[in-house]
Parts: structure tokens; C-alpha cells; sequence
């Protein structure tokens, strides 16, 4: 069975828990000791060059579905400073959207460098 590393799910949980922030300034508070100076997030809606651009963006996110939270679903799976996991966001109503999956790159500083965000699920190739 893999072993996943305390620290890294840590810091993976409070990325989490920034989605999940409803205050712009707590959010910032957040997201500035685990996100490095020079991170990106990409997803298939956006791409942010900095935690300022990356901040706007969630706060856009929220505002489209007030009280939601984005909650990691499977172990944080980590080599060589890449990770992956899978999450879902759970709506104010408790209904969840589609799983997706982010792959991170930690710096050696311990703090995020980059994120790749992917939505829903991997549809089966024709030829399997």
C-alpha cells in the first residue's frame, strides 16, 4: 500500500481549505505561506500566474456556488516533489460535482510551485 506523507497532505488540505474560504483576506492569509512567489495554477477555465490572479479567480469560483467546499478524495500520491490527488466539491446543498484531479509541484521549500487542475473523469480510449 502506498504511504502518503503527512506533510504533503497537510499542505494539499489547506490548498483545499483555501477553495473552501469564504473571506478574501482570510483566503490570501491562506494561501500565501504554501504558494511560492513564482506558482502557477492552470485548469481548463484559467490560467494564473500568481497568487493574486490565482486569488481572483477562486473568488469568482465562490460567488458562482456560495458555500461550497472543494474536499480531497483520495490519498496524496507524491514522488520527485510531483503529487497528485483526486478531490470533489460538495454545494451548500450537499450535492457533489464530478471528481477531479489536480497534479502539484512542491518546491524545496516545501510550498507549491505549480497546479494543474482537471475535471471529471477520464473517459475509456475507444481501442481498450
Amino acid at each position: 500500500a502506498k504511504q502518503e506523507s503527512g506533510a504533503l497532505s497537510a499542505l494539499v488540505d489547506e490548498y483545499c481549505n483555501v477553495w473552501c474560504e469564504p473571506d478574501p483576506e482570510l483566503r490570501r492569509q491562506r494561501l500565501l505561506p504554501i504558494w511560492s512567489h513564482s506558482a502557477t495554477y492552470t485548469d481548463p477555465t484559467v490560467h494564473a500566474a500568481n497568487s493574486d490572479e490565482l486569488l481572483a479567480h477562486i473568488t469568482k469560483v465562490l460567488a458562482r456556488r456560495p458555500g461550497s467546499k472543494v474536499r480531497r478524495t483520495s490519498i496524496v500520491d507524491a514522488h520527485h516533489g510531483c503529487v497528485r490527488f483526486a478531490w470533489h466539491v460538495v454545494q451548500a446543498d450537499g450535492t457533489s460535482l464530478p471528481e477531479g484531479i489536480d497534479f502539484m509541484e512542491v518546491d524545496d521549500e516545501g510550498k507549491i510551485q505549480r497546479v494543474i487542475g482537471f475535471f471529471g473523469p477520464l473517459a475509456r480510449s475507444e481501442d481498450q
